[in-house]
């Protein structure tokens, strides 16, 4: 293995156990709202997703080694930072959401949409994190072939999840939303 890798893979690994925990609490968070009459919108795209997502950590984790990615410290860092911030802006979207955060499209039927925390100023601040995690976390070990696709595939995903997300959302949440932008504070709102 090339000298300095070994801490990214160990990032790599410490973000597929974060992902593991957060597939925990959605399956309860499911559960939770399932027996309050939630339904759940599309899961085909969810399950392309979720292969997506495995896919990508592998690739984090095979480019560096297959084809012998220069390790840099500074860049290394800098990607750590991102990361961490990600993770942060991450769980304060979960924990703002409560147990109507899922990773899949779930919906209760006439709840309230959720406004605060991150919510204030973006409508999907989950997404956020996702996009610099898939920039950053191969960045940090010089897996560029995989931050390029890996965001390429990302956004084209998105860009469905999205849609079928604020269809599934409905009237009351779109109105709650309208001026707010998806995803950079203080930028254009987003088009229906």
């Amino acid at each position: 293995m090339v000298a300095g890798h070994e801490f990214t893979f160990a990032v790599v690994g410490a973000i597929a156990l974060e992902r593991v925990a957060e597939l925990r609490l959605s399956r309860r968070n499911a559960r939770w709202a399932f027996a309050r009459g939630a339904v759940e919108k599309e899961r085909g795209q969810y399950r392309v997703m979720t292969a997506f997502h495995l896919l990508f950590l592998m690739a984090c984790v095979g480019e560096p080694l297959l084809l012998d990615r220069t390790f840099t410290p500074a860049l290394a860092t800098a990607c750590i930072v991102l990361l961490l911030c990600a993770q942060a802006l991450r769980w304060w979207a979960i924990t703002t959401l409560g147990p109507r955060w899922n990773t899949r499209v779930i919906v209760l039927p006439d709840a309230e949409p959720v406004t605060g925390g991150p919510y204030r100023w973006l409508r999907h601040p989950n997404y956020v994190a996702v996009i610099i995690e898939m920039i950053a976390l191969p960045l940090a070990s010089g897996a560029w072939i995989t931050a390029t696709l890996g965001s390429l595939g990302n956004a084209l995903l998105l860009r469905a999840r999205i849609a079928i997300e604020e269809r599934a959302l409905g009237a009351r949440w779109a109105r709650a939303f309208v001026a707010t932008p998806r995803f950079v504070p203080g930028g254009p709102p987003a088009s229906p």
